[in-house]
């Protein structure tokens, strides 16, 4: 038996159903299946690692392009060759379409409403919750029990939905509004992780600038503030949108030592045309003013981005553009998608879509460029410490990410998994970062 902070109990049978997790598509979706996986948890059911046989598979799927609903659907298969048992689909598929997703098997059981998810899933397998305790669902407030994988960085999901209605993207009719978790309810979530020996949270959300406990109450500014009050060690925000680096959250952002010194910001193009014609709310000049002050305000600030190639209308010159300005950037690290119709968006009855074989030259482009801007991060911070968190150990070897969010080994005899280790940062002779401790 095991408790939770909250008081609630849970006796871990050896009978107990397995339930194998699958996540598909952002952290927001990964941030879901960690508080599934604490509510399967605490009704009895074993939580497993998304491979290992089960009773049950869950599928939580991405819909943001036409290629991410192939992929679900393709996952969704693998499951029912993989499980004699029910396979559970949530996730932003799901709410979009769950007829079609009924038709992939007999054994398929669609489930969009999260929170309704941990109820159905124990009717499913006939876990009882036990007498007097209320059956939990998903993105309540529990504490950590016996699930894996999920100690060493948490993701804290603080915010839901969008109303931007990009060109592209079908997110707001899967995910709704938005609409923010309480920040008592985040505190608490963030005191029993820290308990529980998470030393990393990242804060997640649709939109997180879109933070807001209530109209009157904290924004995200504030909320950084009350969470580095728990003693957390490191946060990180995951992405935010450039029109709210405001810049009150970018004081309040560099004068908190917990945060990293790391930030995500969206651009997709470098081109104001094309940016225009994907209803951004931004053009490159208000972009790079926005990476001015928070570098200004952010020494030696890490910013990483989304590029997408081959929108409808993006011509040579448009890409020629959008990577002149990625250049300009100093990026750290790119993430490029080649741009997927999905139907029920404004983008996918545009004109002038561009061949497949394009799309394809240019995302090259774009990740030749990445390799070379992580190259000369990771070259500029030779010689200099930082602070590893330590995510894996193989053979003595700690393998972990930098504040920084760079990608390190480093040989730290007697490390353990979740802590955060000074290092001094090296480059290999094949380009690798090397860690040494720092007595």
């Amino acid at each position: 038996m095991w408790s939770t902070n909250s008081g609630r109990s849970v006796v871990v049978r050896a009978d107990a159903p397995r339930v194998a997790l699958r996540t598909l598509g952002c952290k927001v979706n990964r941030a879901d299946t960690e508080a599934l996986a604490e509510a399967l948890a605490l009704l009895g059911a074993t939580v497993v690692d998304a491979e290992s046989p089960a009773e049950a598979v869950v599928v939580n799927t991405c819909t943001v392009t036409a290629e991410a609903d192939a992929k679900a659907r393709k996952e969704v298969r693998r499951a029912l060759g993989d499980t004699e048992g029910p396979v559970i689909v949530t996730g932003c598929l799901a709410a979009i379409d769950a007829e079609g997703l009924r038709t992939l098997g007999e054994r398929v059981v669609v489930q969009a409403d999260r929170r309704a998810l941990p109820a159905a899933i124990a009717a499913l397998l006939g876990v009882e919750s036990g007498a007097g305790r209320d059956v939990p669902v998903a993105g309540e407030i529990l504490s950590p029990g016996p699930t894996p994988g999920f100690r060493t960085r948490a993701l804290v999901k603080v915010q839901e939905g969008c109303d931007n209605r990009c060109a592209f993207c079908i997110v707001p009719d899967a995910r709704g509004l938005p609409s923010s978790v309480p920040a008592r309810e985040i505190l608490e979530r963030v005191a029993s992780r820290r308990a529980a020996g998470t030393s990393e949270i990242v804060l997640t959300g649709v939109n997180l600038g879109r933070y807001a406990d209530a109209p009157d109450a904290p924004d995200l500014a504030t909320l950084v503030t009350l969470l580095a009050e728990t003693g957390i060690p490191r946060i990180r925000l995951s992405s935010i949108e450039p029109p709210d680096l405001t810049g009150r959250l970018l004081g309040v952002l560099a004068i908190t030592p917990a945060v990293a010194p790391h930030l995500h910001v969206p651009l997709q193009s470098g081109s104001d045309r094309t940016l225009q014609a994907m209803g951004r709310r931004y053009d490159v000049d208000a972009y790079a003013e926005a990476l001015v002050r928070a570098r200004a305000a952010i020494p030696g600030l890490a910013v990483t981005t989304d590029v997408i190639v081959g929108f409808p209308g993006e011509t040579d010159a448009d890409f020629e553009a959008s990577l002149e300005f990625v250049r300009s950037c100093a990026f750290t690290k790119l993430h490029v998608f080649r741009y997927s119709p999905r139907s029920g968006t404004p983008a996918a009855a545009l004109p002038d879509q561009v061949p497949p074989e394009r799309k394809a030259s240019r995302a090259g482009v774009l990740r030749e460029l990445s390799d070379a801007l992580e190259r000369a991060h990771a070259g500029r911070r030779a010689g200099e410490q930082a602070d590893l968190l330590v995510e894996r150990i193989s053979e003595g070897v700690a393998f972990g990410t930098t504040g920084d969010h760079l990608h390190v080994s480093a040989e730290l005899p007697g490390a353990r998994r979740g802590e955060l280790v000074p290092i001094t940062l090296a480059v290999s002779d094949d380009g690798t970062l090397r860690g040494y401790y720092v007595g």
